[in-house]
């Protein structure tokens, strides 16, 4: 039985027998029920009459599972519009300590990367590079990012995720299967729409729809994107700590190469050390630094420009840039490797926008990162004007006498906070993916109360930190290390580059020529340079691929058993007609009790419950499906993050919940407020089901008998007062769809002849039912699941989800784990999916 036909089957047994079938979300009828027009007309006399299709009222919602989201005021509203001044400015000074430190420290090593391909033979060759970074900072960091890139957030959330997520909510993109129509109404879903829908629109959004390959290919781009930001996460801390320990190379003698290895190492650690502390800590701690850092480079570039030569000014004009490749041909090309060295950490700005604000990231960078940038390497190429056989430590050398040491410290400092911006980024990526279904789950660890984007996962800090101590210990040189590190930021940026072009089509509906102007500018000169990249594959740049491919691997294997697993359950899942066949007994004895049975099904009984029932003598007097789903938004609000819905008649004491996270959203609950808020909720909705049916009921006798007054009293002045008893139904349902509506004010403009008067009994029992289950106690089921390919699979898929996937999940955190629960109450039935 397919999952629509079971669903609607569901809907009829529950009017038949007089349970509720409606989702209790106040949002809308339940998606699963079938049209109007198929259900019996006959319902009237049960209360489910035509009254109940135009009068659908919008209770209160509770959120009964978020505990903390309760305890954070305004938890998902970090990113309001209304945020003060003040506020701001307080973000945008903590963004110098977190998204702008690995691009604050690239005067260090740019140069001198440039100048190793290139040697100084005219003052072409220094004007020529430096209008090169001038305006690749301009082009790129600046007029992309800061002013068209990160309007594409999603509600605040910046990264390739959030792309992602954005066209899922306006495209069925989404691999894995599971998207309600209750799910559009959730606030932060829908996006309002600059313009009327266009043709060209909805042609990408039918194409993006019916076509499988593109969905795979989305993915696939989406997730080869945020693999380059973790490699990223690799390569930062190891280029930015070398090579502000490398200025000891020329002042202390017998400090080799083994020794900036090793100081270097001590350095990573003790940075990865103090993740733990949390962004907000690390950022405020970090940022002064920063700050003394930026104001450093710009007074310094002030120091060189006057003192040197402060006619590189010149380098403004783009002509230098022509003659620059002219002169240097091949060899101009190569040193495009390392010109991309001036924006590493510009991907930083997107990514850890969960972190922070738009404006605070805006200011900063405008204001204090982007003016000390320009002064920093203007600086530099004065003083190589007057010393172009300084190349190779142009930023030590060029540092005012008796100011190497304090500007030693601080670089080195700086050098350890750059790191901060793509560790930061990596912890953002893996907690999107893994709320996405694709990436195991890990242990994410909470830093700060206010900021949910603030997050430390352990299991990934430590292998970051494993990995960039190889890499160092490995290379041993920048140099090597700034080959590899370009692939990385440019992959990155082409993806971001393809993702925001779709935005634009399908969502913004951006004129097309705006819409086509955007990848042809910044995309050709991404390409440019990645082409340059590419060269130094064999010199270094592999291992960022080989980071990336290894990331991507594990992503998308993972969505993909995933999403199989799923299917299967869609497939196995029981009919309803069977429960109805064993009675409200279950076949079983029903013992005192609330049992929470944990499943991936937004509709339908899962097969686990049926092996519950086979291996089990008993079973609790209560059940409830819970359904832990997240849906392509960052946060969903907490009145509006549950769906709930009464499976079979009353009888049977069975509900359904769909609980609905963002993928930013917090999920830290104590079990044991989790149960009593889960109690709460349950009797609000036990009152808002007995409150609609006598309200429904009541309305049906009073409309039945207005008609046949209406027809013996038709020539009767007062025989309007029928239409005057709809007016309220129908204003309701009208402002219902304009999303305006409220159950108050639909209850308040009824007569109080058709108000119920006395509670319903049935109501107080089932309460007092309910009372007496959660006195003796939760037991949550959980399903151990194995899947295994089909004996009559391809040898790749067998290979696939029988080993890959399958040591994937058996050593990713489990989900009694990931959901807080005592293992004392924990029962668990092992299940095999065949896919």
């Amino acid at each position: 039985m397919d999952e629509e036909s079971e669903g609607s089957r569901a809907i009829l047994v529950g009017n038949i027998d007089g349970g509720d079938s409606k989702w209790v979300d106040g949002s809308e009828v339940d998606s699963e029920a079938p049209p109007w027009s198929l259900l019996d007309e006959n319902e009237s006399r049960e209360g489910y009459g035509s009254v109940r299709r135009r009068f659908v009222k919008k209770p209160k919602r509770v959120d009964s599972f978020d505990v903390e989201a309760m305890e954070i005021t305004g938890s998902h509203g970090h990113h309001a519009k209304d945020a003060s001044t003040w506020r701001n400015i307080a973000l945008a000074f903590q963004t110098l300590g977190v998204v702008y430190g690995d691009m604050g420290t690239s005067p260090l090593y740019v140069f001198s990367d440039v100048f190793s391909k290139v040697p100084i033979k005219s003052d072409v060759d220094v004007l020529g590079a430096l209008s090169l970074v001038m305006y690749t900072i301009a082009l790129l960091p600046l007029a992309k990012y800061v002013f068209i890139v990160l309007k594409a957030n999603d509600n605040g959330e910046g990264g390739t995720f959030a792309l992602y997520s954005l066209i899922c909510r306006y495209a069925k993109v989404n691999l894995l299967p599971n998207r309600q129509q209750a799910d559009e109404h959730i606030s932060s879903f829908k996006l309002q729409l600059p313009t009327p829908e266009l043709e060209r629109a909805l042609s990408i959004k039918e194409a993006l729809e019916h076509k499988a390959p593109l969905k795979t290919f989305l993915l696939l781009l989406v997730l080869m994107g945020t693999s380059m930001i973790i490699g990223d996460g690799i390569l930062t801390p190891a280029i930015s700590v070398m090579s502000a320990v490398s200025g000891l190379q020329g002042e202390i003698p017998g400090f080799d190469t083994n020794a900036l290895v090793i100081v270097s190492i001590v350095i990573l650690v003790g940075l990865f050390s103090i993740q733990r502390f949390g962004t907000s800590k690390v950022g405020f701690t970090f940022a002064p630094a920063l700050a003394l850092w930026f104001f450093s480079l710009g007074s310094i570039g002030i120091y060189n420009l006057f003192k040197h030569d402060i006619s590189v000014l010149r380098a403004f004009n783009p002509a230098y840039i022509y003659f620059f490749f002219k002169k240097n041909t091949r060899h101009a090309w190569s040193a495009l490797g390392g010109c991309v060295l001036c924006i590493t950490g510009a991907e930083a700005m997107f990514a850890d926008l969960g972190h922070f604000s738009v404006p605070a990231i805006q200011v900063a960078f405008t204001c204090v990162v982007f003016p000390c940038l320009l002064l920093a390497y203007m600086g530099q190429a004065a003083y190589l004007m007057k010393y172009p056989n300084s190349s190779k430590r142009v930023f030590y050398d060029s540092i005012p006498e008796g100011l190497f040491w304090p500007v030693f410290v601080i670089a080195t400092i700086a050098a350890v906070i750059a790191s901060q911006a793509m560790i930061s980024a990596s912890f953002s990526c893996i907690k999107q993916s893994m709320a996405l279904g694709c990436f195991p789950r890990m242990k994410i660890v909470h830093t700060s109360r206010k900021l949910m984007g603030q997050i430390y996962i352990p299991v990934l800090n430590w292998f970051l930190m494993i990995m960039c101590v190889l890499v160092v210990a490995t290379f041993r040189s920048t140099t090597d290390i700034a080959n590899a590190y370009g692939i990385a930021e440019v992959g990155v940026m082409i993806v971001s580059t393809a993702l925001v072009t779709l935005v634009m089509l399908l969502i913004w509906q951006t004129n097309l020529f705006l819409a086509l102007c955007f990848p042809l500018v910044f995309g050709t000169v991404e390409l440019i340079y990645l082409s340059a990249v590419l060269s130094k594959i064999k010199e270094g740049g592999w291992l960022p691929l080989v980071f990336a491919t290894c990331f991507l691997c594990i992503m998308y294997i993972w969505n993909y058993g995933s999403v199989l697993k799923y299917q299967s359950e869609i497939r196995e899942k029981i009919s309803v007609d069977l429960l109805l066949d064993l009675g409200s007994t279950l076949g079983t004895v029903r013992v005192p009790g609330i049992g929470l049975l944990y499943n991936e099904l937004v509709q339908g009984i899962p097969y686990v419950f049926w092996q519950f029932l086979l291996d089990l003598p008993a079973i609790h007097s209560i059940i409830v499906f819970v359904c832990i789903k997240y849906v392509p938004v960052p946060v969903v609000p907490q009145e509006e993050r549950f769906l709930f819905r009464r499976v079979c008649p009353k009888d049977y004491h069975m509900f359904r919940c769909v609980a609905r996270y963002g993928y930013k959203d917090v999920r830290k609950e104590d079990h044991g407020a989790f149960e009593r808020l889960l109690v709460e909720s349950l009797e609000k909705f036990l009152r808002k089901e007995a409150k609609d049916l006598a309200l429904e009921s009541n309305l049906n006798e009073v409309e039945f008998d207005r008609i046949s007054v209406t027809s013996r009293d038709s020539e009767v002045p007062g025989g309007d007062e029928t239409g005057d008893l709809r007016i309220p139904l129908l204003s309701a349902q009208r402002l219902e769809e304009a999303g305006t509506s409220t159950s108050e004010e639909a209850i308040s403009a009824l007569p109080s002849s058709v108000m119920p008067s006395d509670e319903d009994p049935s109501l107080e029992y089932e309460l007092s039912a309910l009372r007496e289950a959660m006195n003796s106690g939760f037991t949550y089921f959980l399903g151990h699941g194995d899947v295994r390919a089909k004996k009559n699979s391809w040898f790749l898929k067998k290979l696939v989800i029988n080993y890959f996937y399958a040591f994937l999940r058996r050593n990713c955190r489990g989900g009694s784990a990931t959901m807080m629960v005592p293992h004392m109450n924990v029962l668990q039935v092992g299940m095999t999916y065949m896919v």
